[in-house]
């Protein structure tokens, strides 16, 4: 039994279903102001309390949790798309022109962080969710990149990949039907792994105001307007903050559980 996946796949499976939940169900408007009710502690009525503006905050964080999760799922899903291509074809030509292009273009983004690209783009173009993914998913690109080239490099080396080139397969081909069903497992743990960091890049941008903006709700800017209140109403930071560690700790939990559920080797290491 795999603790480790189980434990971090309830945990994913808990905000996940929180998310979807808020598409249907809410227990109050979370665009309602009741200023009369603010500062409420948790209680039967408001479950986590209220802000002060008196909005329920566990509305606000089913519905954060929905613009985290689709922040970070598009902002993933950019950097496969895009990443795991250029991986390949670095790996298929190896010591190439193409090869030295891509990798020092990794190297290029990643010498500016997911923040700076933020602000380089919110400079441009505004503020928002949209211009948040686009950031994130910008850094996940060199990052799906990287691992793909890595793992595939070692696979162009081995006997059945040879029989390949021998029977007249194109690299590409090759890239595709071979190279590729590979490195799937791999890709599926760092794809894990980045939706925590996605989440927490999304966060992270709400928080100096660069991610959703208003009245769209986010664990992030929930955390920033509670900053100056946290001594007369702790409750406002400390469940946002506990929904974000929870839901990085559960994917991080279920990312390393994959690993060695997918990996034999590290499964035999373990027991």
């Amino acid at each position: 039994m795999n603790r480790n996946l189980i434990l971090g796949g309830a945990l994913s499976s808990l905000f996940i279903f929180a998310a979807l939940l808020s598409f249907l169900w809410t227990p109050f408007d979370h665009t309602a102001m009741n200023i009369p009710a603010k500062f409420q502690t948790p209680g039967p009525v408001h479950w986590f309390g209220t802000d002060h503006f008196g909005r329920d905050i566990f509305s606000m964080i089913m519905v954060g949790a929905r613009t985290s999760i689709a922040v970070a799922l598009v902002a993933v899903g950019i950097g496969i798309t895009l990443g795991v291509p250029l991986g390949l074809a670095a790996a298929a030509r190896k010591g190439s022109y193409l090869d030295e292009l891509i990798m020092r273009g990794n190297d290029l983004v990643f010498a500016f962080p997911s923040l700076v690209i933020a602000i380089l783009i919110t400079a441009v173009f505004g503020a928002g969710a949209v211009n948040a993914i686009i950031a994130i998913g910008i850094f996940n690109i060199p990052v799906f990149a990287r691992i793909t080239r890595g793992a595939a490099l070692s696979l162009w080396e081995r006997e059945f990949i040879m029989a390949a080139r021998v029977a007249g397969k194109s690299a590409a081909r090759i890239s595709v039907e071979h190279i590729l069903p590979n490195v799937t497992n791999l890709l599926i743990v760092q794809g894990t792994i980045q939706f925590s960091l996605a989440i927490l890049a999304e966060a992270g941008l709400s928080y100096i105001g660069l991610g959703a903006q208003p009245p769209t709700p986010s664990w992030g800017r929930m955390l920033a307007d509670a900053q100056t209140m946290v001594a007369i109403a702790p409750h406002l930071a400390l469940i946002p903050g506990i929904a974000i560690v929870l839901t990085v700790m559960g994917l991080n939990l279920m990312g390393d559980g994959l690993r060695d559920w997918l990996d034999p080797r590290l499964r035999v290491a373990r027991t």
